[in-house]
């Protein structure tokens, strides 16, 4: 049996996967970051003891962050979760857990349990594409992850789409990220006379009443979007396109979005299926676990 993690800024998730890939036993736990970084690895460890305990026997364990292992030093980089960041957190998890750990970017995780078992199954080749506070991606190849020579492959959120656009807390201008997110949308459209505060499914209910800003701050999203899935497409031209994260849920993206993106594409006919996940918010925990190929905790 797997243990798959899924370590969030607020929660921390676990769950147990059967052989065939049903679950067995979830749990949830706030995630302490004000605690600390021992804080967070001890919640950890205590969440794998529960889990096992439940079952009465020893699994492997995989785990989804918000960053990924940086190849150089073998720390964290990229944390929502600050005190992560420069951390040798593999190597203190394994510690802690006293077996080996596999770890991956919360995107791929989202990527590979699509791939696996969900909108993605009967694929060659998946980017899962996620979109929410943040923007990221993973690309799955016949199911294994794509993870490059930097272990960024699939990060379309850091492509600059324009320029001259607002600051991203990566240090360039215009990424993706700042215009494809629920915050990027809500910036938006207040910059262009919207409410100031509004949320990102409230932006999308006014422009389905037909508000006039609201659906002018929709119509840049869908184009925008277009653009920018176009890149990855002209890169790496999946068979299936999944959508994750909260915005996944706007239905224009798969009504409207393919004809943004055929009008980016090189080449002619496009007709790339981009499809709703199927494991929802189950994807990232479970992905952690599909780290691991079934009977192997080595």
């Amino acid at each position: 049996m797997r243990i798959g993690i899924d370590l969030g800024g607020t929660k921390t998730e676990g769950v147990i996967l059967a052989s065939d890939g049903s679950e067995l036993l979830r749990k949830r736990c706030p995630t302490p970051q004000a605690d600390g970084y021992q804080a967070i690895l001890d919640t950890i460890a205590r969440l794998v003891v529960e889990l096992e305990q439940s079952v009465g026997e020893k699994c492997s364990v995989g785990i989804g962050t918000p960053g990924a292992i940086a190849l150089n030093d073998g720390t964290l980089r990229n944390c929502n979760t600050t005190c992560l960041i420069g951390q040798p957190f593999l190597a203190d998890i394994e510690k802690h857990l006293q077996r080996p750990v596999r770890i991956e970017n919360d995107a791929n995780c989202f990527a590979l349990s699509e791939a696996i078992d969900g909108a993605g199954r009967n694929f060659e080749t998946v980017f899962g594409a996620i979109l929410g506070t943040g923007v990221g991606g993973g690309l799955v190849a016949n199911g294994q992850l794509l993870r490059g020579r930097h272990h960024i492959a699939g990060e379309w959120g850091h492509n600059q789409l324009e320029d001259n656009g607002p600051p991203c807390y990566c240090g360039l201008y215009g990424c993706v990220e700042t215009f494809l997110s629920g915050p990027g949308l809500a910036v938006d459209y207040q910059g262009h006379g919207g409410a100031p505060n509004a949320t990102a499914e409230e932006i999308v209910a006014a422009a389905e009443n037909h508000d006039r800003i609201a659906e002018q701050c929709m119509q840049r999203y869908l184009e925008r979007f277009g653009r920018a899935l176009a890149t990855v497409i002209n890169v790496f031209d999946p068979h299936v396109i999944i959508l994750g994260g909260g915005l996944s849920n706007i239905g224009r993206l798969y009504s409207e979005g393919p004809k943004q993106v055929a009008a980016h594409v090189f080449g002619d006919p496009f007709d790339t299926p981009i499809l709703k996940n199927q494991n929802g918010d189950s994807a990232g925990v479970r992905g952690a676990a599909q780290l691991w190929p079934e009977g192997n905790s080595d």
